[in-house]
């Protein structure tokens, strides 16, 4: 069980836990009754403090945001690191794709993700927090096409493929893919992710 903010001594810490807390909060408001519909009072009292409390720690629902998009860009960028470190990176992907699946499946986090999205289409603000991340994962994935192909000691093609832009392409198919997953997991709920899992892996492996 997690420790309480009030247990911990060291004052970093439980800056550290209040701030989970409100990100927590938020993101269950968010999901609940969308961006504008979760004020900073509901969102505060789901934290158990004060609005003055929570603005020691977030000037703004933006910013609450910022660091839910950002907490899933880390988690990306972790799952990044194990790949790119893998003998075999293309395989070390498909490995993971079991993970990934139910991560983006998951209903609470595809609509959160769903609602920060529309959000971004309103919301400029939104929109270059979005986009950031989006920059950063679609760098990657650019990065894992050449890394994979060249393991499989295709890297004349690798050339040839590059220079028709061939990686960024790929690179937008295979976001869109993992992007709709959660599109899917709203409209289609009992979405049988046993039958999808050997699917999709071919679908990923046909694309390197």
């Amino acid at each position: 069980m997690a420790e309480s903010p009030a247990a911990l001594t060291d004052p970093e810490e439980r800056g550290q836990l209040r701030r989970q807390q409100i990100l927590d909060a938020a993101a269950a408001c968010f999901v609940r009754e969308g961006f504008h519909g979760a004020s900073i009072a509901r969102i505060a009292k789901a934290a158990s403090m004060s609005p003055g409390n929570l603005y020691h720690f977030f000037p703004g629902k933006e910013a609450m945001i910022a660091a839910l998009v950002q907490q899933r860009l880390d988690q990306s960028l972790a799952l990044f690191a194990e790949i790119e470190a893998a003998v075999d990176p293309l395989q070390a992907m498909l490995d993971r794709v079991a993970v990934t699946l139910e991560q983006q499946t998951d209903p609470d986090q595809a609509a959160l993700g769903l609602e920060i999205l529309a959000e971004g289409g309103r919301n400029s603000a939104v929109a270059s927090i979005v986009r950031a991340a989006d920059d950063a994962i679609r760098e990657h994935l650019v990065r894992l096409y050449h890394d994979a192909r060249k393991t499989r000691g295709l890297p004349g093609q690798v050339a040839e493929a590059a220079a028709v832009g061939e990686p960024e392409a790929v690179t937008e198919v295979l976001v869109a893919i993992f992007q709709g997953l959660p599109a899917r997991a709203i409209s289609h709920p009992g979405l049988d992710k046993a039958r999808l899992l050997p699917v999709l892996r071919r679908a990923l492996a046909s694309l390197f």
